[in-house]
């Protein structure tokens, strides 16, 4: 690694170098434009992000599960200097490139199934869902879109219809595209039904009696609700999904946004239980770091829209496009999936160690889980107690997420080159800040 991988403050966060800047941003950047925490980064690796001011903060938030192979990983940065010394950008629509098709190659071979497949690249995972759901419409020649509880699909208009929670994401910036409608999940936590199946027949009924499948172009889902609270569906509920899809001509869509590329412990979250999915979404984890996505399915249903009905200026950008090959031969070629296997067995040990009664839910797979808060004596969800533990922590050089439908949810995305002796570390700060907010 560049950066020594250790936990170091040398000012209090933020220091004094961050707050100037901050004091710039507040003075540049539109206010709708948040931050988690008031400290600015001058470079990162591994699992240390180090600040302006010199302190070196624990990464277990990988921006948003993004640099899964770590934020100076040296394939990554090798293969994007060489591209970048050959040309920037040409626009695939017009003057294509080999690298292009090299991504489009990889994600046919590496996404669920062995039947044909194609692939068009795309910017963001907002981006990727949106085009997922035109071609499923343009396939089916059907409108409606069905999601679910819990949902976060993007923050475009399409996919903010699709997005369930209100604020931060939806509020006052309707109205929204129509033809979506929303069903029950699974979240065997809260609605105590651990029997995916059950689960299942209760969202396709609710589909059946409310929308009806004649009229049903896509079912979109995340095999792993990521914002919604890192929420894990009952075993069996997505593959009876699937099976219903195939029944009825439906368009079974895998949102992998945040899930996909070794994220929970398999190349993809479908795979657990054998789902292969019509449509693929992929995007975050996908390039390290670089702004790339991708929608990958079955060739009948790709090549459904007309020629120039998909594509963008800077969909499959050559830079990221080279990041991504480079991305995808770390994961394979250093064990990241299995890496991500341990780093789950680590942070589950860690909280069955940790007895109390304000953690409702330890859940998750690989270096995707989170621990549901809630008050003492119960399950009423706790908001204030993780926006708490955040806070604690953050104040020593710990970077961690919140999510969930109800604020509650500690969330970790560590990259999965973070080293046992730091995830230790961060999960002591954790613990003390846990038991500090009593």
């Amino acid at each position: 690694m560049s950066i020594e991988q250790q936990r170091r403050l040398v000012t209090e966060l933020p220091g004094p170098r961050s707050q100037e800047l901050m004091a710039r941003k507040v003075s540049a950047v539109a206010s709708g434009v948040g931050t988690t925490m008031p400290v600015f980064v001058a470079a990162a690796d591994g699992g240390i992000v180090v600040d302006v001011d010199g302190n070196q903060l624990i990464d277990l938030g990988s921006g948003i599960a993004v640099t899964t192979v770590g934020a100076a990983n040296p394939r990554v940065v090798a293969a994007v200097t060489e591209q970048v010394a050959a040309f920037t950008h040409t626009c695939f629509m017009v003057t294509p490139y080999d690298g292009y098709v090299a991504v489009a190659e990889a994600l046919n071979r590496l996404t669920p199934g062995d039947h044909d497949k194609r692939t068009a690249l795309f910017n963001s995972g907002a981006e990727a869902v949106e085009n997922a759901v035109k071609i499923a419409r343009a396939y089916t020649k059907k409108d409606a879109v069905v999601v679910f509880d819990h949902a976060y699909h993007g923050r475009t208009n399409l996919t903010l219809a699709m997005t369930a929670k209100n604020k931060p994401y939806k509020h006052t910036f309707g109205p929204f595209a129509p033809e979506v409608y929303r069903v029950s999940g699974s979240y065997p936590y809260r609605d105590g039904v651990l029997d995916g199946r059950k689960a299942a027949a209760r969202a396709l009924d609710q589909i059946e009696k409310q929308i009806g499948a004649d009229n049903l172009a896509a079912l979109v889902i995340e095999p792993v609700q990521g914002e919604g609270g890192f929420i894990e569906p009952a075993p069996g509920f997505l593959p009876a999904l699937a099976d219903w899809c195939r029944a009825n001509d439906v368009v079974f869509v895998a949102d992998e946004v945040q899930t996909g590329f070794a994220r929970t412990g398999d190349m993809f979250a479908s795979e657990r239980e054998g789902v292969v999915p019509d449509l693929i979404v992929t995007a975050k984890g996908i390039a390290g770091g670089l702004p790339l996505s991708a929608v990958t399915g079955r060739a009948e249903i790709m090549s459904a829209p007309h020629e120039g009905g998909l594509g963008g200026t800077y969909g499959g950008n050559p830079i990221a496009c080279a990041a991504a090959l480079a991305a995808i031969a770390a994961i394979e070629e250093d064990g990241l999936v299995e890496r991500a296997r341990e780093i789950e067995t680590l942070v589950k040990g860690r909280f069955d160690k940790i007895k109390d009664d304000r953690i409702g839910d330890v859940r998750g797979r690989g270096a995707m889980l989170a621990v549901e808060l809630v008050q003492s004596g119960g399950d009423v969800p706790d908001p204030q107690l993780a926006k708490d533990v955040a806070k604690a922590a953050h104040a020593r050089g710990v970077i961690v997420l919140t999510c969930g439908t109800y604020g509650n949810v500690l969330r970790f995305l560590p990259p999965l080159t973070i080293s046992d002796a730091l995830l230790d570390d961060a999960f002591d700060v954790i613990a003390t800040a846990l038991e500090e907010a009593r």
